[in-house]
């Protein structure tokens, strides 16, 4: 567009402003594309128009650009005309909440904060309501969302902690904490694809994640929603719940899905650590007649909460906590639990406090000492955000559990303790909790004792297999099931199962809740399976069968293979073979050559290249889209059942890739 037509659109910009406009535009268009990406034009009109990073980031959500997100010099002049008659959006985000911000790099260097690091901060996509909520969206109520403040700006710290000095991605770190600057990085992928790893190591093979470099100058909208297929897919395969965010949420840059998932993400990497084989002095907290299999059936946020009452019994303290919400705000058994920890360093002084706030900060203080002081703020602390309690007593769990070693004997009970089956059970409960099943299995074979969850499942996979009026309900005040009941639960679970042909000889209700392994993974197998079968339908009716057979994705994954120029090829899923990884790299070569790069793939002589295979196998495989429950190990020891899952995941992704 011409420098008069835009004079004409913008009547309010004179001729020579509309050539310095062109100009300024033009400088940030280095390529002479005649377009320039959304981060670039926010963070150059930051200093040309002196405005915060917010500020500018809202004004440019006022612009209405096509789908590619790029900005053209008409869309540039809007920009700059619609920050310069601000709307009130962008009125109320300059003004910002009036609670003091986290210092930014520049300022602890003792130099002026950028306009986009301005000190009192800005909101960016949304409007503060006070008490550190911040509404995010579109314009109406009803596209609006709401989200913590305090957990945004933690966050974001440990981001910028955990990430610092990455490869990829340090350049752009730290990231301001009092901007939304954070969740626009995170469209790409890489940000959380790396958080992801540092949560859960070795979940994703980075070498298979989209980034600019020699091959690929800038990322573009597809290079971006296959990395955040990785993520999505990945973030399901550690236990996140992500029913409802897909990769164009992300490339959106939807907050509130995001903050979500990062939460999720986080929290899982602090809980997965509370584990007996990696802290074996757990067994402390068993309490009177207690087993160890009924103490690790606890969900980790109840072992928190175990851990935390047991210090205080022993500082003989009169108070207890079973939330990490009201019965921590006020600080009193935070300074308590600090004080039993190093009782040479913490005090009980906050004690004499009286201030809430005070209190708080003295309590952080303490935190500090111990190198914890994370995630809490003293206002998220007398607040009593229960989320960002948690992740603050889970990391200092994770610090200084300050329980006393082990004993011999000890360590042998916890050596004998039968993990049989714990691999499926695994996969098993992702895939369950994937059904959204009401409440979220934690203990596999004891959470499915008494049939609700079972029968949940048969009604998602297999719609109308339940008539409700014949199960047993939970108690609504929380307790279990009388055994009788459960036991009837149990029977109708197995009952439909064989109206359904699941081949069922030698079990009974009884048996699941009795808590009989292999009889119950055997049971939810077959459910499973049959969820995988249910995708697949379509491909079944043009085979001309009633549903596919384990034969049937025997013959599809070495057609595939075959497809791809490759000779390998397995007898069963059970072949031996397949415990290199290498087979199944072929079989995704097939389905698209370009996604497997063979200078990455190992000979698999050895137990680290399978490893190495495995892994690669599976994130092209969540590069692609497909949901993939299962991890390395699984691939290298040949678990038979839980490749049939990866390949009958394969196969549906194929059939969507019109493969």
């Amino acid at each position: 567009m011409n420098v008069i037509k835009l004079q004409r659109k913008y009547p309010q910009f004179d001729q020579n402003e509309i050539f310095q406009l062109s100009n300024a535009f033009q400088n940030m268009d280095v390529d002479d594309k005649g377009y320039i990406d959304e981060a670039t034009v926010i963070k150059a009109t930051q200093n040309s128009e002196r405005q915060p990073y917010d500020v500018v980031r809202q004004a440019l959500k006022e612009v209405e650009l096509d789908s590619s997100r790029r900005v053209e010099l008409d869309d540039y002049v809007d920009l700059i005309s619609k920050l310069r008659t601000p709307s009130q959006a962008q009125k109320s985000m300059a003004t910002g909440p009036t609670r003091s911000r986290g210092l930014s790099n520049a300022q602890l260097q003792g130099q002026q904060p950028s306009p986009g690091h301005a000190s009192k901060g800005s909101v960016g996509g949304g409007q503060s309501t006070g008490g550190g909520r911040i509404h995010v969206g579109g314009a109406t109520s009803s596209s609006q969302h709401t989200i913590n403040e305090d957990e945004r700006e933690e966050f974001t710290r440990h981001i910028n902690a955990v990430l610092a000095g990455d490869a990829d991605i340090g350049n752009k770190l730290p990231f301001p904490t009092d901007t939304f600057e954070m969740f626009d990085e995170c469209k790409d992928g890489l940000v959380l694809a790396k958080l992801i790893n540092d949560s859960v190591p070795d979940t994703i093979d980075e070498r298979v994640l989209n980034r600019p470099g020699k091959k690929i100058k800038t990322l573009n909208a597809f290079h971006m929603t296959e990395n955040n297929n990785i993520v999505i897919e990945s973030a399901k395969g550690i236990g996140c719940s992500v029913v409802n965010i897909g990769s164009g949420d992300i490339i959106e840059v939807k907050e509130h899905l995001i903050l979500g998932l990062i939460w999720q993400i986080i929290r899982r990497g602090l809980l997965g650590k509370i584990d007996i084989r990696l802290h074996p002095e757990l067994y402390r907290l068993l309490e009177d007649d207690e087993t160890l299999e009924q103490f690790l059936r606890l969900p980790a946020e109840q072992i928190l909460l175990r851990w935390f009452n047991y210090h205080l019994k022993n500082a003989k303290w009169h108070r207890t906590v079973s939330n990490f919400s009201s019965d921590v705000k006020d600080g009193e058994n935070y300074t308590v639990l600090l004080n039993q920890l190093k009782p040479e360093i913490c005090s009980r002084s906050p004690l004499q406090t009286n201030d809430l706030m005070q209190r708080a900060e003295q309590v952080l203080d303490n935190a500090d000492k111990l190198d914890c002081r994370k995630f809490l703020t003293p206002k998220s602390l007398v607040a009593g955000n229960p989320k960002l309690n948690l992740a603050f007593v889970a990391n200092l769990f994770n610090t200084h559990p300050g329980l006393e070693p082990i004993t011999e004997e000890e360590k042998a009970d916890i050596e004998d303790f039968d993990a049989e089956g714990e691999r499926e059970a695994r996969v098993f409960t992702l895939w369950l909790n994937s059904l959204d099943v009401q409440p979220t299995v934690v203990s596999f074979f004891d959470d499915l004792r008494d049939g609700t969850i079972l029968l949940q499942a048969y009604d998602k996979v297999i719609p109308g297999s339940v008539q409700w009026r014949h199960a047993n309900k939970r108690p609504a005040n929380g307790n279990e099931l009388m055994r009788f009941k459960a036991v009837e639960n149990t029977n109708y679970a197995v009952e439909i199962g064989k109206q359904n042909r699941f081949s069922l000889v030698g079990i009974q209700g009884a048996d699941i809740t009795d808590g009989q392994r292999t009889l119950t993974l055997g049971l939810v197998w077959q459910l499973m399976r049959k969820d995988i079968v249910n995708t697949l339908g379509a491909l079944a009716q043009r085979m001309g069968k009633r549903e596919i057979s384990d034969a049937d994705m025997v013959a599809w994954a070495n057609g595939m293979s075959k497809k791809g120029g490759k000779s390998s090829a397995i007898r069963s899923f059970k072949d031996s073979t397949l415990g290199n990884g290498i087979f199944l790299l072929d079989v995704l070569n097939g389905m698209k050559s370009s996604y497997v790069d063979y200078d990455m793939v190992a000979s698999g002589r050895n137990d680290d290249e399978a490893y190495a295979n495995a892994k690669l196998a599976i994130s092209i495989a969540r590069k692609m889209g497909a949901t993939i429950w299962l991890v390395p190990e699984d691939i290298c020891n040949v678990r038979s059942r839980l490749i049939v899952t990866f390949i009958g995941s394969l196969m549906a992704t194929a059939e969507k890739m019109g493969v």
